[in-house]
């Protein structure tokens, strides 16, 4: 990493939601007068999960934007201009799918943790933005809130099981030309979206706790019993808990 411009380093956080901060790397170039391309440094900041266009009216926009799909990201107004130019990395040591109930069953989703069998870093593709608070000054650095999004992909073979859609999960090798921000040729960058991990991950599932963000912790991600579904007639064991949709991550201060 060539600029750190984390003030204070985020704790471990695994279960993090929308809005939550998180890490991001990219590359800036450098700006003002005499600046050059041959300047541009690898950066790691700190960025509110939930994209907000630098044309938003307000912040709130956000919690609606944390993935975009791959398919139309260079298409959607609201991303098009960051996949060109402000693309990033938002590392992470899993994330979690939620399955629903076998057909013909009811009861809550099922948690999943996915990761890599070793455990190791995964790194999302993700874009970045910068929003500015108008009501602040320009040169004021509270003014610029820099948020981020996570581009999905369609999830294969045992993962589509659980959901059809998936983070994708960049190629270190693949790296620098994803955060060149000299590369804006669209089909160039297109190109690099192909799923680096996909068939390498493992799934297990973990606990219901997990539904509520309020629970934060390393036995969010340890193995757990799965749920049991009741049948549609009411028969069976269902246990309660809150469903969810969307993919969280997990760990490493993410």
């Amino acid at each position: 990493m060539q600029r750190d411009r984390v003030a204070e380093p985020l704790p471990p956080d695994y279960n993090v939601a929308p809005t939550k901060p998180v890490y991001a790397v990219l590359t800036r170039q450098p700006r003002g007068e005499g600046a050059t391309q041959d300047g541009a440094a690898r950066e790691l900041r700190v960025v509110r999960w939930g994209l907000v266009p630098s044309w938003a009216k307000d912040i709130s926009i956000g919690s609606r934007m944390i993935n975009a799909r791959a398919e139309t990201v260079s298409e959607k107004p609201a991303f098009r201009a960051a996949f060109a130019r402000r693309r990033c990395l938002l590392p992470a040591d899993g994330y979690y799918e939620w399955q629903a109930p076998p057909a013909g069953t009811r009861g809550p989703k099922q948690p999943y943790f996915i990761c890599r069998p070793d455990h190791g870093p995964l790194a999302f593709a993700g874009l970045y933005e910068l929003w500015r608070d108008r009501e602040r000054p320009k040169d004021d650095a509270d003014a610029w809130l820099w948020t981020a999004t996570i581009i999905t992909t369609s999830a294969p073979d045992e993962l589509g099981e659980i959901h059809d859609r998936m983070p994708m999960v960049i190629d270190p090798a693949r790296w620098a030309d994803w955060l060149d921000p000299a590369n804006t040729e669209i089909s160039d960058v297109h190109a690099l979206l192909v799923p680096a991990a996909a068939s390498g991950l493992t799934s297990y599932p973990v606990s219901l706790s997990v539904n509520s963000v309020r629970n934060n912790g390393p036995e969010l991600v340890e193995a757990a019993e799965p749920v049991s579904p009741a049948s549609a007639d009411g028969t069976g064991d269902a246990r309660s808990g809150r469903a969810s949709t969307g993919a969280r991550s997990a760990g490493g201060g993410t």
